[in-house]
């Protein structure tokens, strides 16, 4: 069986295209869905983008991202991970 691709046109505003920066991410989740908050803690701290999306399709993300990273220390070499800032920023854990 022949599969094709299928192309998806996906519109999107000027300002959009430039990205945000975010150095910092807050995730929670209630049964239902995940939030993820991504903020610039430069000073003043702000949320730049906040993402909402199901559990099911979490995992994908999260499936891709590790392909992503892979595919991306193979070619230019091993990424460690950024240590936990020791400091906080003022925001409070939910509970």
């Amino acid at each position: 069986m022949d599969q094709q691709q299928k192309q998806v046109q996906i519109k999107a505003k000027d300002d959009d295209l430039k990205g945000v920066y975010a150095n910092l991410m807050i995730v929670s989740h209630t049964k239902e869905e995940f939030c993820l908050d991504f903020i610039n803690t430069f000073s003043p701290p702000i949320l730049t983008a906040r993402v909402l999306t199901s559990p099911a399709h979490l995992k994908r993300m999260i499936q891709a991202l590790e392909a992503n990273m892979k595919k991306y220390e193979e070619e230019f070499g091993v990424v460690e991970a950024a240590e936990t800032p020791e400091e906080s920023i003022g925001f409070q854990p939910q509970k």
